[in-house]
């Protein structure tokens, strides 16, 4: 059966006589598409009509005046993509990437920022640039714990002190009060790593009162996964704020086949009352830094001045190469972890690191070394377990989000989920492989993210909503970026609207900056 074929087999047909609801004027009516309105119900065949930045109609729509009407025969309509979890708070500022262009062709219409602790601290002025210069989607923004905690306590190794942890809660509080959503940390990254949990949950406190929740890259996504989802849930419980798990997975080989556990411990939460959520990018690879994939963060502690002498001490240096080779028993002795950016040695780009420590006759961990003393790398890490990826998204309360960023095709080779991840998931998944129904996978990329955040009036393809729509080809819509190519655009979205703008006009991208700051109001 033909993806189409897949589609219309599974679509429920509104009434058959348009004009069931009064006439209404319109700019852009799309007639005949199926629709899947965000809520996880099957397709059904229908209208959007929208006006301004908002939808008007949705279903037999009749309307007054000359739109512009849309052919959606064989295409399919839903509510424009929320993406959970970017690292696109700086390139969604700068000149060359602030269209967003690899999410908008993949009918992206909003990016969540400060992820993983990660980002900017002065959330006005964030805001306030992005205001200034113009994005090409919506952006919300997170409180992020790292960033705060050097802001306050630089890289160290310690609890906060009283005085220390009253500034924190105060950059907490001001984020919030800026129309922040959320507090997210960042427990395998610096300086958040050396945070304790008390410390977590007296910030998680703050965002509460703000009616946010706490997001988490937790502790550990490897042996020590079940123990790092125990302890956001108790953040959460005691801060009283939902939790939601960034990008789920259950990494390195030791820890394949416990995402049936992980998924037992959630629902217990949930069956509870606790509000748990997750989300994930359908890939067997994650990306991060070298350092934070094998440097344990005992060594990692201080300015990269101290961490470079600390690496050239014989006697710390020894230590640390013993940390390192723990490291790498889940990382099939390095084989596992391919280069992703390294300035000094670009031809290393995209090789794996036994490839590259058996080219130039070194050592793995002299090669690791090595890299982290000329300024380090990124990497791609193939550490998953396909199903373990498939049962994870599964999960009605997992969302869809890349884990990536605003790109241009560049000489770097990173994860392709920055190019790929939503048309991966839908076109792949859920149309070609059929792992999980269409209305659940689509569900999984815009109603099911709106209501983790609690955006209102975004989400769902619903009258007085905000036009923020996507129309796509089912029988194109695919990744095509590659581990090897990760630079290339995911073809299908043949139309989108930001905020009721035509961003992709007959499958044009427009380069329209057409996206809002969405601050979060109690």
């Amino acid at each position: 059966m033909s993806a189409s074929c897949l589609c219309l087999s599974l679509c429920i047909l509104w009434p058959a006589v348009p004009g069931d609801e009064p006439a209404v004027a319109a700019d852009v009516v799309i007639r005949g598409a199926t629709i899947y309105d965000g809520s996880a119900q099957p397709g059904r065949k229908g209208d959007v009509a929208i006006k301004g930045e908002r939808i008007v109609g949705v279903g037999n729509v009749a309307v007054t005046g000359q739109p512009r009407i849309i052919d959606g025969s064989g295409l399919i309509v839903t509510p424009g993509f929320i993406d959970l979890h970017t690292h696109s708070d700086e390139p969604i500022a700068a000149s060359g990437t602030r269209n967003n262009k690899n999410y908008v062709v993949q009918g992206v219409t909003t990016v969540v920022t400060g992820n993983c602790g990660g980002g900017p601290v002065d959330v006005a002025a964030f805001f306030k640039k992005l205001e200034q210069n113009g994005i090409g989607s919506n952006v919300i923004h997170q409180v992020p714990h790292n960033d705060v905690r050097k802001k306050v306590m630089g890289n160290v190794n310690r609890p906060p002190t009283a005085a220390e942890l009253v500034k924190m809660e105060e950059l907490v509080d001001k984020g919030m009060r800026d129309g922040a959503w959320s507090l997210s940390t960042g427990l395998i990254y610096n300086p958040g790593t050396y945070a304790r949990t008390d410390e977590i949950v007296a910030l998680a406190k703050i965002a509460a009162k703000h009616k946010g929740f706490y997001a988490s890259h937790i502790r550990n996504e490897e042996t020590g996964l079940l123990a790092a989802i125990d302890e956001a849930i108790t953040i959460g419980k005691e801060a009283g704020l939902p939790v939601h798990i960034s990008h789920i997975k259950a990494n390195g080989q030791r820890t394949w086949g416990k995402s049936g556990e992980v998924i037992g411990v959630i629902e217990r939460a949930r069956s509870q009352g606790q509000v748990v959520t997750a989300d994930q990018y359908p890939y067997i690879a994650s990306s991060t830094s070298l350092a934070a994939t094998v440097i344990p963060s005992l060594f990692r502690e201080g300015s990269p001045k101290e961490y470079k002498a600390r690496l050239a001490d014989p006697e710390q240096r020894a230590r640390v190469r013993k940390g390192i080779e723990q490291e790498l028993i889940d990382r099939e002795g390095g084989h596992s972890l391919q280069i992703a950016q390294f300035a000094p040695e670009p031809s290393w780009q995209g090789k794996r690191l036994d490839v590259i420590a058996k080219e130039n006759g070194k050592e793995m961990i002299d090669l690791i070394l090595d890299i982290e003393e000329k300024g380090g790398a990124a990497t791609v890490n193939f550490g998953m377990n396909e199903e373990d990826v498939r049962h994870f998204m599964r999960q009605p309360w997992v969302a869809t989000a890349s884990d990536g960023g605003a790109k241009i095709p560049n000489s770097s080779v990173p994860h392709p989920r920055s190019y790929g991840c939503f048309a991966r998931k839908i076109g792949y998944y859920a149309l070609a492989e059929k792992a999980l129904p269409l209305e659940l996978a689509l569900r999984s990329c815009n109603g099911l993210p709106a209501d983790i955040l609690h955006v209102p009036e975004r989400g769902y393809l619903k009258p007085g909503y905000f036009a923020d729509v996507v129309v796509f080809d089912p029988q194109t819509f695919r990744d095509t970026a590659t581990y090897d190519k990760p630079h290339q655009y995911s073809p299908g979205v043949v139309y989108l609207f930001i905020n009721g703008q035509l961003a992709i006009d007959k499958g044009e991208f427009k380069n329209k900056l057409a996206g809002k700051v969405l601050r979060h109001a109690e």
